[in-house]
């Protein structure tokens, strides 16, 4: 072997003694994407290593070597497989859960819930619930899904929502599933694909439990950029010692440790470990990405500022910008960039005057073009909406609607919201991307009930007394006097809240708060006296889908908090009722 050469004798004796007492060979890494319902996910990077088939993987646990003289083998890479062990990241009490809240969930309709909602494009509300019910520290369900199927519904939906902080935290909390392997490799792909090697690399300090090659390879690879050559050259002799041949990765961590010094030129694009070392090691590397290039090649491209200048950009390439609106959809390409090549094109006056009819005779790209020309044409609110919301939809039916939201968001903006027609508001509300306000912000009005002092009993800015004294003064000197109050249903959200914590309405005034409630759906209904939380937040999440909360319906946002009220989820219901019910200023 070329590495035996360069290890002193006392680690060559020490790589011997391991390998004579210790079997490098085990059964075939489990594959954590095979779960009943098979659903596609589009956020995974995909670029599977040109060995992941291999029957013989060699499994090298991610601990520290000690003293650079162990190098620790884990023979049963099953061993998790059948237990039941509290995996994920928050503490039950801190959303007021328990480790048993999947107890009597039954995987089946776990499953086929979860597809559903993987397929949808959630907003940020219904994933702060989805992140809430999966990655809560419980116990996994055990009627119609195993263990490690339910670990899978963590990780895929970790991969989804493509938050790499959680990632990480994840995977330190959890680092001896034996089922995190790709999770892993979506977390060092990702990181490297935006050329930060440094925080990809420093997972494996975490003491991972993976049996995955590729990982392995990322690994020695680490150890190499961090010149720690010797730890790296004995992980290496042990994959060859199994079997292993990869000659591009070998060859290039020769070159790299100096052992080669000539060495061809190759782009390998077959995952992003390859893509990176082949550019690293080619001062000459050049790459013309195209539509059906991987995610991963835009994103490293773009981060190691590799892609082509808009300068000289061909107009008439239209190919070329179609792969550059996917990138831009893909967050791998600059919004501003993208629009930049669209201020390029030329139109004459007519096209401009007749635009929302004009753009549907043109190449898509060329109309999208003339539609934001025109946004940036035409000031009169209704006219520049109708034109946002074509160019939005011309984006939508090209499947690249995210390439248009921080520029739709900046446009809305700077538009009235009295001045929106009405067949545009929904449209507008759902475009508007607005920073949260400050409950701190919240204006007191105690002759609405929904925008009252009783709000501090939320925020914990009163005592159940205070709260007590609150209602009876509301009803007392508001209700009582204005025969024409009429209960709005953000008033009987707050009234029902404060009695699921215990305060009731003083009995002499009962007879004013004589009013109809909305039926939480049946569904809904029967999770709720099931005691089955984690199922009862999942359904709140496909109630609210895309939408934020604050843009549901009176009746849809009364079910979301009286579910979280009967199931004492109070801090969620807390969060919810300060950000949507009161009047902000």
């Amino acid at each position: 072997m070329k590495i035996l050469k360069l290890l002193n004798d006392i680690l060559l004796l020490i790589l011997l003694i391991l390998i004579s007492n210790k079997s490098v060979y085990s059964e075939e890494a489990v594959d954590i994407w095979n779960i009943k319902a098979n659903t596609n996910n589009n956020n995974q990077i995909s670029d599977e290593d040109d060995i992941s088939n291999t029957s013989n993987n060699t499994i090298i646990s991610g601990e520290e070597i000690l003293d650079k003289t162990v190098i620790t083998v884990n023979e049963d890479s099953n061993s998790f497989t059948d237990k039941n062990e509290i995996v994920g990241i928050y503490d039950p009490e801190i959303n007021d859960l328990s480790i048993d809240m999947w107890k009597k969930t039954d995987g089946v309709r776990l499953s086929e819930t979860l597809n559903k909602i993987f397929e949808l494009n959630l907003s940020e509300d219904s994933s702060k619930i989805l992140n809430i019910s999966l990655l809560t520290n419980s116990y996994s369900p055990t009627n119609n899904i195993s263990f490690d199927e339910f670990i899978s519904f963590k990780n895929k939906w970790l991969i989804k929502n493509a938050d790499l902080n959680l990632v990480e935290l994840y995977l330190e909390k959890n680092n001896s599933l034996s089922f995190n392997d790709e999770l892993i490799k979506y977390y060092v792909d990702y990181n490297l694909s935006k050329t930060d090697l440094k925080q990809a690399c420093k997972i494996f300090n975490n003491n991972l439990n993976t049996d995955n090659k590729y990982l392995v390879k990322f690994n020695i690879y680490c150890l190499i950029n961090e010149n720690k050559i010797e730890e790296s050259l004995m992980r290496l002799d042990l994959l060859q010692e199994a079997g292993f041949t990869d000659s591009f990765f070998e060859q290039r961590v020769y070159k790299l440790i100096g052992y080669e010094e000539n060495i061809k030129n190759e782009i390998n694009d077959k995952n992003i470990l390859n893509f990176h070392l082949s550019h690293r090691l080619n001062d000459d590397f050049i790459y013309e990405p195209n539509i059906s290039s991987p995610k991963f090649i835009w994103r490293y491209l773009a981060s190691a500022n590799l892609l082509s200048n808009i300068d000289d950009l061909d107009l008439e390439n239209k190919e070329k910008i179609l792969a550059l609106e996917k990138a831009t959809h893909d967050k791998n390409y600059p919004e501003d960039k993208l629009f930049s090549i669209y201020e390029k094109f030329l139109f004459n006056i007519n096209q401009y005057l007749n635009l929302r009819e004009t753009h549907k005779l043109l190449h898509p790209v060329e109309g999208r073009a003339l539609l934001y020309q025109g946004s940036l044409i035409f000031d009169e609110p209704s006219k520049k909406i109708s034109i946002l919301k074509d160019l939005k939809e011309s984006f939508k039916e090209s499947g690249t609607e995210n390439a248009f939201e921080i520029k739709l968001s900046k446009f809305l903006m700077n538009i009235d919201e009295g001045s929106v027609p009405s067949n545009y508001t929904k449209f507008y509300n759902k475009n508007l991307k607005s920073s949260s306000i400050s409950t701190k912000s919240i204006k007191i009005n105690n002759k609405v009930i929904h925008q009252s002092k009783l709000l501090k009993h939320f925020s914990g800015e009163s005592t159940l007394d205070e709260t007590k004294k609150n209602l009876e003064n509301i009803f007392k000197d508001t209700i009582k006097k204005d025969k024409n109050y009429i209960f709005s249903t953000k008033d009987i959200i707050i009234i029902e809240s404060l009695r699921s914590d215990g305060i009731e309405i003083p009995n002499k005034y009962k007879n004013l708060y004589n009013i109809t409630k909305p039926e939480i759906p049946q569904q809904i209904q029967k999770y709720i006296d099931n005691d089955e939380k984690g199922m009862s937040l999942l359904k709140l999440v496909e109630l609210i889908r895309e939408d934020r909360i604050k843009d549901l319906g009176s009746d849809s946002l009364y079910f979301i908090i009286e579910t979280l009220n009967k199931l004492k989820i109070n801090k969620l219901r807390n969060s919810i009722i300060l950000d949507v019910v009161p009047l902000k200023v």
